[in-house]
């Protein structure tokens, strides 16, 4: 007997085998525990407080000394009832009913799924020796033999497993001494009936050759059936006498699969191996597995094997044809590693914790702990004792309250202190109750006092009120340490019910709130700035304070939070703190440190405690869960949304993201976690020991059968993996759903909201939505917030729902395409990362790395089974849940992502193993490992501590970690669903909504940032990226432009492809295109080599230096610096003359050679922007000035080695000398004298060809290097000017016009003007003489000829050369020439050739020669017989003379301007002085010229721009620009025309215009306002003359023709615009009795020119759209009244006078047919169809901008400021439907039958329209002056526009022509103004505006 009363029989006292301790390593006998220590190890450790019966305590004694008998007389019964069941058992033949009814009532409580299972800690073993085989011998009663045999009552034993192959050991585990190794226990009678288990064990033979090679090689295992008792023997036979060892080579002894795939991981299962059909090898190694699950200790010795039969193997020899080359040696293939994962041995669970390993000085440390506790309390109850009432003051443990004494704060701390520590070693159960509710009684007033202490903080607190408030919250302090005392009682795990009280735990909730709330919240809401920021700097010198506060508020709440888990609180406390907790995590924190008190991440550290709160109420309070979500979701709105603001949560890992998302992540996690189930079963104790036993047994039974389950150990549920599958469900799937639910729940909330807001609206919830997405992404590869990836699933299926649905409106679908495009970045990003981490494990030496890794690489080539994923020795799962466990004692966060982990790994396991084939070899295994697995993870769901007591793993990195996460992430739905993302968003880029074709090019771009490759896998994508480049819309080709400079950033390759798409976008109409594209180019410039590439590239660029908008210019021209001339910058700074600088100059000049012969308007540009850069304003002038000087030097090089450009790629002469007139126009310094020298040969014995275009280059050249050489070169000028005088004869005008510009200049440097003074008076006298000459004589063509070619002579001498000076000469010759001007001696003469008696060849010429003359000389212009010519010839309206006048005009006035510019060069010309800035030859002579000029030419000049659109309209357009810009008329002469020719279809026209009217309009707006209605009507004249097109609108895309005159009224005041849409109705408005027929067609294009330009305004506010909505409903409710009435009675002649039918002779009745006027039937037919097509406007307008039809609504609808707002249009609506509707009406004059349907139409629309009722009753009135009356922008209310009641009002009761009655109308008299309508419902939706479908 042992001491405590029993037998002992699982071993003897005297050790094994009979031996005595005292022979071996003898260790000390364990001591019989005390009642306290051994409580820890019984089932009833985990009783806690609240209980209504608790377990009596149990006494230690002989087995008698127990009884589960009241008395001795029941006891005597139960016995004399067992005897005789024993007397009916022993009777084999008996077939008693109450024996039968009693074995099957005992039978049915010993099922294994109704008893309980204890699984106890053991205690260490007093010997490592083996124990004696001895069988304890027992002897059953007859009845309890029966109930042995008829019962399975399954146990597992504790026992020693096989020892593993020694492994390194855990750094957690330490290692044990051999001394505490485990004993092996004898094995009871009651399993010994199991020894045929110990017979099967094999013993296995191989006989083996004597002759040893000493390579090995493999061959597969070949399963054999096991049998009792049975011997195995292999015998391999001995080698060909033909082996030889180098035709083989070695491998490793592994077996390798055929198929070079991962193989599925199986735990404890034989795994399938595949083996390649070979031919036995010479040699094996035969390895058997035979292992077998036994139920007692696997060492037993095994009987003697020499009775078993012998099993032989034998392989026999190799064939003779057996050829080793055939074969070929496979790489290893790689196992799972399966030791990683290890069951652990019963002793190795949590021993190390056990009080009975405790070391001495662990039990010590206890020992103190209490010890201190208990002297600390002693002290303050004797301190309590002595107190006496005036020595409080100086004590330092008691303090004064207001309800009495409470310990000091550093009372508190010590005591909370001591109690923490007694709390951690496990011995505050054994503290004195007494002493413990004496200490919380202590706390108890000052946790009073701080529940009502003032401590509210107000803006207008001052120092004083500072001081006493610190005061103030001393106290609060003190209260709040106390309520933390006594809180920390209550989480010690004691089961006294004295301490949990509840008035304890409410008092110090209240002191929390009432801290937080007026204390910590405001101090918190308060900023440096602003009217709280005197007590901001007041409380800052007191941080230290409030931080501390701020710290005991944030422990007290962390212990609330434990209090929530583990005791039952009351409904007042729970709903308190959470709504306390709420309210703290929505408070706005400040967004930088400087405006925060506290510090931002220290009250965030409180916010995040009470988001652990409130996590842990909705884990324990599943019934408050729904409300909880419902206020955290309704208090969005008060989340800043700006990013940097909104995320202070800070990550483990890195990163930061929202608290609420963090919170919402927790939340839907712990839905997924199986709530603590304790304090459930404990209430249910309570209620049964209250009911009764009845109630309580129901209770009880129904608890059993909602947790009994049949699978009770995991060989179990590899023999029934369908039942433990399902078990596994039943347990996992409520979870999972509850999370799912929850998840839907807030991404449905968050999504509905978002898409009833903008991100630039008032509600935030669209922000918020990015905000949550982008979270969410960020947390998605942390293994800590898996709900990451299920709101992120849920997100993605309601945005693809979103994207792929038929009736999404166009924000819909583009906020689903953002976000799409968000989730489809992150995807890609996960795979990189998988990749990426993959190869860098590769080569690691860990096996768990290696393993994790090529399961990666398998996943990405989707190649990975599912089986994989979920398997236990080292799966992703369990890899992830091994790394959450070991880390879920640092951070309790982690136990909510556990288990939403675990329940999606067992969702993982019960969908896999339903997808599981019964064709698979391995099925059935495959389904056994299923079952244990499943068993398993239901255990670790049941059970959080179930994992690590049972199993043992190696320890998981992070990286490790991370890496299995994000294979999980791999195969969720998420993941998987990428394919169909990126399908929808390539789909989305062919969309009809242009919003949608933008937004699908930025998501696709965000998905390639993270994955490039999809440009490899999906040709598609760049096809239709290619094809966007060529939208219709400006958003969807910006977009497509900036896609393509992403792909060819990720591809370079495709530089080639795109760069013409890209060049073609140059001249694209949207501005932001233009500009990207010049961007994108510029940046392949750099990259590209390619001459072909850089030279399209420069030729794009330059045409874009006079591109219409001033931006696209400065950015052209920006762009041209930074490619041709900053490469250079670093290489001029000195002389560098190495082969490499020449090289890249030369490469540089052929490219500019080759740009410019791409076009013929290359050089005019490139000639602007060399000016540009070369001013002394440019920015970097002097860098490249040193540039085109080195450049000009070059191309010298080039003339003088390459003349011809023959025999290599360097240009030739011509080319060279073609780009150096470019840069001598720019500037004249490039050049030096003795590169000038060097051109001289080229103007001699000129050629045609080539030789004439080098020719005009040097001319060109020395035209403006010329003036700045000086006379020491006297002899070179001389000899260039007789070269060019000589060759004035052969030039034609082009080359003429240079040619003697230079030789006035080289005859002004030289101070010699005589050569051309003789060259001038011949050419006069010549022409003189041929005054009374016939010209128009056939036979005088060659004198024509001589004479035109004179006057060209001659002109081109006038414009360059002022030859005043040398009158005298010219009187020699003219002798009646008595005036000083040669000019006007030149003009007299060239007049007589002017009039109309001359051929029209000599007119030209002589209107050329006289513009010539006249631009230098403009005095001229006003000399009679001059100006009289010129207007003969606008009265010809002879259109060849009117261009060269008008040319003479343009240049003239050109360079008016240009003399008015301060500081602008003269042009080069005949001045005394060649660098006097002179605007023209004379002086100021011309400064009254203009003027006259326009006066006198202005009608013609209109007149020719308003009749044509060729170049001579344009030239005309240009003179009336001139002159408006220079102010010579009065802004309105040139206003009108100059808004009519802005709708020209020339572009250059239109431009000219546009600008010159937004100039006047900025000047002269007053002036101009006036003009807008006639600059209406003359644009439409202007479209019916001369476009031919009277149409209001161009197409594709629809634009109002009037578009640049509204861009130009954008600069007006809000109420001109107003003003100006009521005046454009009013002009449609007409009286039709009035209206002349032949008038009547006009006024109808008229109007449809107005209302299609209304129609497609480009309106600016909100306001203004309403005004022209509202002004068109007036004038259709206002003129259509009468127009009705008169269709029905004229037209339909209804009345109700006479009848609308007749009988005829056969007694029928027939309607009465009346002759109708066809005048009448036209005119009101063309009435009806422009009132129509008015309305179809204001519906359109309705329709476009998503305005709602109620009035009434709208009324009051908004605020102002949302009518001040831009309108936004509805992308769904087009004008298609409103351009058809009109083009319908409008062609209904075509036939009487047309015109009689549009007018029964119009009758129909004022008979049904309600909102033309509307209109006529006056009720817009009332809605114009509440929506009017609007502050402009002067401040002003807007005038409401005038009632339409003057006009007739809408008849109510008119009869239409369908012969319906007629009805009494309600009143004749108009309702007054705000007068109200008696009838008080009035239907308000327009009919045709319900049907929405059409206009989509």
């Amino acid at each position: 007997m042992a001491t405590n009363g029993y037998t002992i029989q699982n071993g003897i006292a005297n050790g094994p085998n009979g031996t005595s301790p005292m022979n071996g390593s003898r260790r000390r006998r364990a001591k019989v525990l005390t009642l306290d220590e051994a409580l820890p190890y019984s089932p009833f450790s985990s009783v806690v407080p609240f209980n209504s019966d608790t377990i009596p305590l149990p006494s230690i004694g002989l087995r008698s000394s127990t009884s589960i008998y009241s008395t001795p007389a029941e006891c005597e019964t139960g016995r004399q009832d067992l005897e005789s069941l024993n007397r009916e058992a022993q009777d084999s033949h008996n077939t008693s009913e109450r024996l039968q009814k009693s074995l099957n009532d005992l039978k049915e409580l010993l099922k294994p799924e109704g008893i309980a299972q204890f699984k106890f800690k053991t205690a260490p073993k007093n010997t490592t020796n083996l124990q004696s085989q001895t069988q304890p011998k027992i002897s059953l009663s007859p009845f309890a033999r029966m109930v042995y045999d008829n019962t399975a009552v399954e146990f597992t034993y504790p026992s020693t497993e096989k020892p593993l192959p020694p492994t390194k050991p855990s750094p957690k585990q330490k290692p044990r001494s051999p001394t505490q190794s485990k004993p092996k226990s004898q094995p009871s009678k009651r399993i010994a009936s199991n020894k045929n288990a110990h017979e099967e064990n094999s013993t296995i033979t191989v006989q083996l050759p004597s002759s040893r090679p000493t390579e090995q090689f493999v061959t597969p295992p070949r399963p054999s059936p096991i049998r009792p008792n049975s011997k195995i023997e292999v015998v391999i036979p001995g080698l060909p006498s033909d082996f030889r060892r180098e035709k083989y080579t070695p491998s490793k002894p592994a077996v390798q699969s055929t198929t070079p795939i991962l193989p599925p991981p199986r735990a404890q299962l034989k795994a399938k191996e595949q083996t390649p059909q070979t031919p036995p090898q010479p040699r094996a190694q035969v390895e058997v597995n035979n292992s077998v699950q036994l139920s007692e200790p696997p060492d037993s010795a095994a009987p003697p094997s020499g009775s078993n039969p012998t099993l032989a193997v034998v392989i026999p020899d190799l064939p003779s044809t057996f050829r080793s080359e055939d074969y070929e040696v496979l790489p290893d293939s790689p196992d799972t590693p399966l030791h990683l994962s290890r069951k652990r041995k019963y002793s190795e669970i949590d021993g190390d914790d056990d009080d009975l390993f405790r070391s001495v000085d662990q039990r010590e440390k206890a020992d103190a702990a209490f010890r201190n506790l208990r002297e600390y309390l002693q002290d303050i109850f004797e301190a309590e004792d002595q107190l006496q009432p005036d020595s409080i003051a100086s004590n330092h443990i008691f303090t004064n309250t207001t309800d009495g004494m409470s310990l000091t704060i550093a009372a508190q701390t010590k005591v909370e202190t001591l109690l923490q520590k007694i709390i951690s070693v496990g011995r505050f159960s054994q503290a004195p109750l007494e002493d413990l509710l004496r200490l919380q009684k202590m706390c108890e007033p000052a946790v009073k006092d701080a529940e009502s202490v003032d401590v509210k903080v107000d803006e207008g607190m001052g120092v004083s009120e500072v001081h006493a408030w610190l005061q103030q919250t001393s106290v609060a302090e003190l209260g709040i340490k106390a309520a933390r005392t006594s809180l920390r009682l209550m989480t010690g795990g004691r089961e006294d019910k004295q301490l949990y009280s509840e008035d304890v735990i409410q008092s110090a909730l209240n002191a929390f709130k009432n801290v937080t709330e007026t204390c910590i919240i405001p101090i918190v809401e308060m900023r440096s700035s602003g009217s709280s920021a005197a007590l901001f700097k007041l409380l800052q010198a007191e941080k230290k304070t409030v931080t501390n506060l701020l710290a005991q508020c944030r422990r007290l709440l962390s212990i609330m939070s434990n209090l929530v888990a583990n005791i039952e609180l009351s409904e007042t406390v729970i709903n308190t703190l959470e709504f306390t907790t709420s309210r703290l995590i929505f408070v706005e924190n400040a967004h930088m440190e400087r405006d925060s008190v506290l510090g931002i991440q220290k009250f965030d550290s409180l916010r995040v405690v009470a988001m652990d709160v409130l996590a842990q109420i909705f884990l324990s309070h599943p019934t408050l869960r729904q409300g909880i979500f419902d206020e955290i979701l309704t208090s969005l709105e008060k989340l800043p949304v700006t990013r940097q603001s909104a995320r202070q949560f800070k990550l483990a890992d890195g990163g930061s993201i929202q608290l609420v998302s963090a919170l919402l992540m927790k939340l839907i996690q712990t839905s997924a976690s199986k709530p603590d189930d304790d304090k459930e079963k404990r209430r249910t104790k309570a209620l049964e020991a209250f009911n009764g036993d009845g109630d309580g047994e129901e209770v009880r039974n129904g608890q059993a059968n909602t947790e009994r389950c049949t699978i009770t150990s995991e060989s179990r549920g590899g023999q029934q993996p369908v039942t433990a599958i399902q078990e596994l469900r039943d347990v996992a799937s409520p979870l999972l759903d509850t999370a799912i639910r929850n998840a839907t729940w807030v991404v449905s909330y968050i999504v509905n909201r978002a898409m009833k807001s903008t991100k630039t609206g008032d509600a935030p919830y669209r922000n918020l939505l990015d905000l949550f997405v982008e979270d969410f992404i960020t947390c998605l590869n942390s293994p800590d917030w898996p709900a990451a990836e299920l709101l992120l699933r849920l997100f993605l299926f309601k945005m693809v729902s979103l994207a792929e649905g038929d009736k999404t409106p166009a924000p819909a679908r583009n906020m689903a395409l953002d976000l799409l495009g968000l989730m489809g970045a992150a995807i890609s990003e996960l795979n990189s990362h998988v990749r990426k981490t993959c190869s860098s494990l590769e080569n690691g030496d860990s096996d768990l790395g290696g393993y994790l890794s090529r399961l990666a690489e398998a996943s990405l080539e989707k190649r990975a089974s599912a089986t994989d994923l979920v398997s236990w020795p080292c799966g992703p799962f369990r890899t992830c849940l091994e790394s959450l466990d070991a880390r879920s004692s640092e951070d309790p966060q982690l136990s909510s992502a556990i288990g939403l982990f675990m329940a999606e790994w067992a969702s993982l396991i019960c969908t896999n193993f339903d997808l599981t084939s019964d064709d698979d070899d391995d099925h059935d295994e495959t389904e056994k490992e299923y079952g244990r697995l499943a068993f398993k993870l239901r255990m670790m769901i049941s059970d959080r501590g179930w994992l690590s007591r049972e199993y043992s793993f190696d320890t998981v990195s992070l990286s490790h970690a991370r890496l299995a996460y994000s294979l999980t992430l791999l195969h969720s739905q998420f993941c998987m669903a990428f394919s169909r993302v990126l399908a929808i968003l390539l789909g989305s880029m062919t969309s009809e909504q242009a919003t949608v074709r933008s937004k699908s090019l930025k998501s696709v771009n965000q998905v390639l940032d993270t994955d490039p490759t999809i440009l490899d896998r999906e040709p598609a994508v760049k096809y239709l990226i290619l094809k966007c480049a060529i939208d219709p819309s400006v958003q969807v080709r910006d977009s497509a432009l900036g896609l393509i400079g992403k792909c060819i950033s990720l591809r370079p390759a495709l530089e080639e492809e795109m760069i013409s798409h890209i060049l073609q976008r140059f001249n694209d109409g949207g501005i932001g295109v233009r500009k990207r594209a010049m961007k994108l180019s510029k940046d392949i410039y750099l990259r590209n080599s390619n001459p072909e590439v850089r030279s399209s590239i420069a030729d794009a660029l330059l045409h874009r230096v006079a591109d219409l908008d001033e931006g696209v210019q400065e950015l052209a021209r920006q762009t041209i610096e930074e490619v041709w001339m900053s490469p250079f910058y670093q290489s001029t700074t000195s002389e560098n003359t190495s082969a490499q600088f020449k090289l890249a100059m030369e490469e540089h000049v052929a490219l500019m050679v080759k740009t410019v012969q791409r076009g013929a308007g290359v050089a005019t540009v490139m000639d602007k922007v060399l000016q540009n850069m070369l001013s002394n304003d440019a920015k970097l002038g002097t860098a490249n000035f040193r540039v085109c000087k080195a450049l000009v030097a070059t191309m010298f090089e080039t003339i003088i080695d390459n003349p011809a450009g023959e025999g290599n790629e360097a240009p030739s002469a011509r080319d060279a000398l073609q780009i150096l007139t470019i840069f001598a126009k720019s500037n004249a310094k490039l050049f030096t004298a003795e590169q000038i020298q060097l051109l001289q040969p080229y103007i001699s014995n000129v050629g045609g060809g080539d030789d004439m275009l080098i020719y005009r280059s040097v001319v060109i050249i020395f035209r403006h290097v010329l003036p700045h050489l000086s006379k020491i070169h006297n002899n070179f000028l001389g000899s260039v000017r007789k070269e060019l005088i000589l060759a004035i004869a052969k030039m034609g005008r082009t080359i003429l016009d240079d040619l003697v510009a230079c030789i006035w200049i080289i005859s002004t440097v030289l101070d010699d003007h005589l050569h051309i003074t003789r060259l001038v008076m011949s050419s006069l006298n010549n022409i003189s003489k041929m005054k009374n000459i016939d010209l128009k004589d056939p036979s005088k063509v060659e004198q024509v000829r001589k004479l035109t070619k004179l006057l060209m002579i001659t002109g081109m001498c006038g414009k360059h050369c002022d030859l005043d000076p040398q009158c005298e000469s010219f009187r020699q010759i003219f002798p009646s020439w008595k005036e000083t001007s040669v000019s006007k001696l030149m003009t007299d003469t060239f007049a007589p050739f002017a009039s109309p008696s001359q051929p029209e060849e000599v007119r030209k010429a002589a209107f050329d020669a006289i513009g010539m003359v006249c631009q230098s000389w403009p005095k001229n212009f006003a000399a009679a017989n001059i100006y009289t010519a010129f207007l003969l010839v606008f009265d010809e309206k002879n259109s060849t003379l009117e261009a060269i006048i008008m040319r003479s005009f343009k240049d003239f006035l050109l360079l008016e301007e240009k003399r008015s510019e301060a500081g602008s060069e003269a042009s080069v010309g005949a001045a005394a002085d060649p660098q006097a800035k002179l605007g023209v030859m004379g002086g100021g002579h011309g400064d009254g010229i203009a003027l006259g000029i326009a006066q006198r030419f202005l009608p013609h000049i209109i007149r020719i721009a308003l009749s044509r659109q060729d170049e001579q309209g344009l030239l005309a357009t240009e003179v009336v620009a001139s002159i408006a810009r220079q102010g010579l008329v009065h802004p309105k002469e040139t206003g009108s025309s100059l808004i009519a020719l802005e709708t020209s279809q020339n572009p250059k026209i239109a431009d000219i215009a546009f600008r010159e009217h937004r100039a006047l309009h900025e000047k002269h707006e007053t002036i101009l306002e006036k003009e807008y209605m006639r600059a209406v009507q003359l644009a439409y004249n202007y479209q019916q003359d001369v476009v031919n097109d009277t149409h209001g609108a161009t197409l594709n895309p629809f634009a109002s023709k009037l578009h640049m005159m509204m861009d130009v009224l954008k600069i007006s005041k809000v109420k001109n615009r107003k003003k100006f849409y009521e005046n454009l109705c009013a002009r449609i408005e007409f009286d039709p009795a009035k209206m002349d027929m032949q008038d009547l067609p006009r006024h109808l294009d008229f109007s449809q020119f107005i209302i299609e330009n209304m129609a497609f305004f480009d309106y600016v506010t909100v306001d203004e759209l309403l005004v022209a909505i509202t002004a068109m409903e007036k004038v259709v409710a206002a003129t259509g009244t009468g127009i009705a009435h008169s269709i029905e009675t004229e037209i339909f002649q209804i009345s109700l006078d006479q009848p609308s039918s007749q009988i005829d002779e056969n007694g029928q009745q027939q309607p009465v047919e009346r002759p109708v006027n066809p005048m009448r039937l036209t005119q009101l037919a063309a009435s009806s169809m422009m009132l129509s097509t008015l309305w179809e406007a204001r519906t359109y307008l309705r329709r476009q901008y998503g305005l709602m039809a109620n009035r009434k609504e709208s009324k009051t609808k908004g605020p102002n400021k949302d009518l001040n707002k831009a309108p936004v249009r509805v992308q769904s609506v087009n004008g298609d439907k409103f351009w058809e509707e009109v083009s319908n009406t409008m062609a209904a004059l075509d036939s009487p039958e047309s015109m009689m349907i549009q007018c029964r139409a119009f009758v129909e629309l004022l008979s049904v329209d309600h909102e033309i009722k509307v209109a006529a009753e006056g009720e817009d009135d009332d809605v114009e002056g509440d929506r009017l009356n609007t502050p402009d922008e002067d401040g002003e209310p807007s005038t409401p526009g005038p009632p339409g009641s003057g006009r007739g009002r809408k008849r109510k009761n008119s009869t239409t022509p369908g012969g319906r009655k007629k009805r009494a109308r309600s009143s004749s008299v108009p309702r007054g103004r705000g007068r109200p309508k008696v009838s008080g419902k009035r239907a308000s939706v327009d009919k045709s505006d319900d049907e929405e479908v059409a206009w989509e």
